[in-house]
């Protein structure tokens, strides 16, 4: 029996950051040198990012009460909490974000109620507490004590996937199974001013927000739309294991995004592809013309560059991967999600030319369904990938 996403539903947090004005905010820093203000506006106008959403009040435009805690607006002067204080705004604004996407997968699921629930994954690797998020969906959403609960922990990036991943093998043991996927990340509690480029990029693209998906063996409703589970596959690169990493710091999380990463990325994404074709091996000798949507990490906007022309793509095919990036930026884990909810949720004529140039739309068979690939990336450096089939019932 096949596994089905039957929904994907987002939450983000209500300050919303305009990119130009946390450039300003960031490049006006005392500690900067006339280097690091350079590549603060470089890195920031070259995101590809116009608008982000955060947890952080002080940042936003309404009025806020209290002392501030990241950023003084008085002063203009970015503010460097200890990592207690980071944790403790991430498990207030964490908790709510997890259980705002949880409840809008469910009500988007009409015939699937909140007892039918056997399984809990979350994951986040922005914050720590226990009883963690799974708990807190559970006690919130009134699940039954005995549905089973799993949270993990700490992969960056592409934690998305191997939620997917023990989710289809939960649905797979048990065809009653209903699991509810929530990533939900709070970044921007962990940037800071810096004159290191790898915290600068960090400042520039991460962001806040959380996206929950339901998966099942369950076919829908006459007339809905999911995405079936093909075939799920990771694959760690040769190099790059000092590229791209997550530690925890004095003052919050320390990033580490190396200017290396697009580079690697590039050398590598055709060979982590094959494991995920093994199936279909028609498919590896013209990934872009073969299948029709692609759900690609946003990570940044040189990564969706390299992947691009790589893989060839064409610009209507990268359309969701950077209408995410430009109205939300990268929110870790869950970001992938953002993207497929977005395929997911269109009109499946293959038609995604948002610029208009008419060029380059791969079309599908809607009665056949229409391929999905999604890839991600993160620390190791792990390739995670994805194949999936948009159907319509």
């Amino acid at each position: 029996m096949p596994t089905h996403v039957r929904t994907i539903q987002t939450a983000v947090p209500p300050t919303s950051l305009d990119q130009t004005v946390a450039r300003d905010i960031f490049a006006g820093q005392d500690g900067l040198t006339r280097l690091g203000e350079r590549l603060v506006r470089a890195s920031f106008d070259g995101s590809g990012i116009s608008t982000r959403q955060t947890v952080i009040e002080d940042l936003g435009a309404a009025p806020v009460t209290g002392d501030p805690v990241f950023y003084d607006r008085e002063s203009g002067v970015l503010l460097s909490p200890s990592t207690r204080t980071r944790n403790e705004v991430y498990i207030d604004a964490a908790s709510r974000l997890f259980v705002e996407a949880a409840e809008r997968a469910l009500d988007a699921c009409a015939d699937i109620e909140a007892s039918d629930v056997t399984h809990v994954v979350t994951v986040s690797c922005t914050g720590f507490f226990a009883p963690g998020p799974e708990y807190r969906i559970v006690r919130s959403l009134g699940l039954a004590p005995t549905t089973e609960r799993l949270h993990i922990g700490f992969m960056g990036c592409y934690g998305a996937f191997a939620a997917l991943r023990v989710a289809a093998a939960f649905c797979e043991s048990n065809p009653d199974a209903v699991v509810l996927v929530v990533c939900c990340e709070v970044c921007t509690i962990h940037v800071r001013s810096s004159n290191d480029p790898d915290q600068i990029v960090a400042s520039s693209v991460f962001a806040d927000g959380a996206a929950a998906a339901i998966v099942t063996g369950r076919p829908g409703p006459a007339g809905s739309t999911s995405l079936t589970v093909d075939q799920l596959s990771t694959e760690l690169t040769p190099v790059g294991e000092d590229d791209m990493a997550w530690t925890i710091g004095d003052a919050g999380f320390d990033m580490v995004l190396s200017a290396a990463v697009p580079k690697i990325i590039d050398t590598y994404i055709r060979p982590a592809l094959e494991p995920l074709f093994v199936n279909e091996p028609h498919l590896s000798a013209d990934p872009a013309g073969a299948i029709t949507h692609w759900a690609i990490h946003p990570g940044g906007r040189s990564i969706l560059d390299k992947v691009e022309s790589n893989l060839g793509l064409s610009v209507s095919q990268l359309v969701p991967s950077r209408r995410v990036l430009r109205d939300y930026g990268n929110m870790s884990s869950g970001t992938v999600l953002f993207v497929l909810k977005d395929i997911l949720d269109g009109d499946g004529d293959g038609d995604l030319d948002l610029d208009g140039d008419g060029g380059g739309d791969v079309g599908g068979d809607p009665e056949q369904g229409e391929r999905v690939c999604a890839m991600a990336f993160g620390p190791g450096l792990t390739v995670e990938t994805g194949l999936f089939t948009r159907v319509t019932r």
